[in-house]
């Protein structure tokens, strides 16, 4: 799903709230940096958890559940991929996102813990973490996210150039 938005030149959006917050500022900077290195790759991936002044501004003004939702309304466009990372896979912010997001055509990933909640139900496709601490979930999380980075990176080059290359 996201070697193929990317090689589209859609968008990927990433949120979180918290540790997972983290993650997906994280997913940013190795989608769009991480990614182009040794690639023809020019990745749009941007993290709806990062920018605090509008968060805050839209957390106070429109209520903390519309931060990710309100965001994706000015910034997204159908074909896009939205990728929600949520421990316990409840959170109202999240599951307002993937729903907003699947009713205008864009694909959605979700990153889950514990049971998964409604999360993992509503995203296109799920990576649940079967476990109830939040510390083994993130941790899984963070790998995935870097796992996604690589293999998307990694799909672009020869394998000559992968054994040449750090990752």
């Amino acid at each position: 799903m996201l070697t193929d938005a990317y090689g589209r030149n859609a968008s990927v959006f990433a949120c979180g709230n918290g540790g997972s917050a983290s993650i997906a500022n994280h997913l940013q900077c190795d989608h769009v940096k991480g990614i182009r290195n040794g690639t023809d790759l020019r990745t749009r991936a941007f993290s709806l958890s990062t920018n605090i002044e509008l968060f805050s501004a839209i957390a106070n003004d429109l209520g903390y559940d519309n931060v990710f939702q309100y965001q994706l309304e000015s910034l997204a466009q159908s074909g896009d991929v939205l990728l929600a990372i949520s421990s316990s896979g409840r959170s109202p912010n999240i599951v307002r996102a993937l729903e907003w997001a699947n009713r205008n055509g864009l694909h959605t990933i979700a990153l889950t813990g514990f049971s998964g909640g409604v999360a993992k139900d509503v995203a296109s496709v799920s990576v649940h973490v079967p476990s109830d601490n939040y510390g083994v979930v993130e941790d899984a999380h963070q790998a995935c996210m870097h796992l996604l980075a690589q293999y998307v990176r990694q799909s672009r080059m020869t394998p000559a150039d992968v054994a040449t290359h750090v990752f």
